[in-house]
């Protein structure tokens, strides 16, 4: 399965989530896409995006990273595949083209799902479950909807893959005031959030490195088709 798809770049938030891509890559020969380690949260990643020079027109965009389950049917490590991003009651998709090849490639270890963007980590396990219910939603995560938004606008074909790093049963350490305003992660601010709530932190930190781990096989069998490269 080498490369089935034509795949010109990926995005992933930088740090952990970027450097499992650039390791699932790591050993696969021939042609690789570009990965681009992109900041977190929306307004970041919308002015990142408005100075980018990297895309042109059919261009076919995979972004990747972890997200967080707003459902039980979604737990830590399950491989996601959005169909479409919801935020304030709008709504975008993903190119369903694109999107059908890849759920076809990886059909017996992914999801399709519905995801819910927000401007903030959604932290508390209730109100996971309160947003999973009212809006419909599978997953959260904090930039699928500007990116589908900026790149449908300019005819560019994306998709979202993703893997669940914490489920809905469990609160995780709001961790909001961690990311500047840059979309990095201030790890002062980040280490202070983790140590007033550390049994909430233990089980970000193992289901973080869980996500991280699925995230570099799967990127491994996309473009090999090994996943234990």
């Amino acid at each position: 399965m080498s490369n089935f798809l034509p795949i010109n770049t990926i995005l992933v938030p930088q740090g952990a989530e970027y450097k499992a891509v650039c390791r699932g890559l790591s050993g696969v020969t021939g042609f690789i896409p570009t990965v681009v380690a992109i900041p977190v949260g929306m307004n970041p990643l919308l002015k990142y995006l408005q100075q980018g020079q990297f895309l042109t027109p059919k261009s076919r965009v995979l972004i990747m990273g972890i997200c967080g389950s707003l459902s039980d049917r979604y737990t830590v490590g399950d491989i996601v595949l959005y169909q479409d991003c919801i935020y304030q009651g709008k709504l975008q998709e993903c190119d369903r083209t694109f999107t059908a090849q890849l759920h076809s490639s990886l059909s017996e270890k992914v999801s399709l799902v519905k995801s819910l963007t927000s401007d903030r980590v959604i932290w508390s396990a209730s109100e996971k479950r309160r947003l999973g219910e009212t809006l419909a939603a599978d997953v959260v995560d904090m930039e699928g909807f500007t990116a589908l938004e900026f790149f449908n606008a300019a005819g560019v074909s994306v998709s979202m893959l993703r893997v669940v790093s914490d489920d809905c049963q469990h609160n995780i350490p709001d961790l909001t005031s961690a990311i500047n305003s840059d979309g990095s992660l201030n790890p002062f601010i980040l280490a202070i959030a983790m140590l007033r709530q550390p049994f909430a932190a233990t089980r970000l930190i193992r289901g973080s490195l869980t996500a991280l781990k699925v995230l570099k096989q799967v990127t491994n069998l996309l473009f090999s088709g090994s996943s234990n490269k």
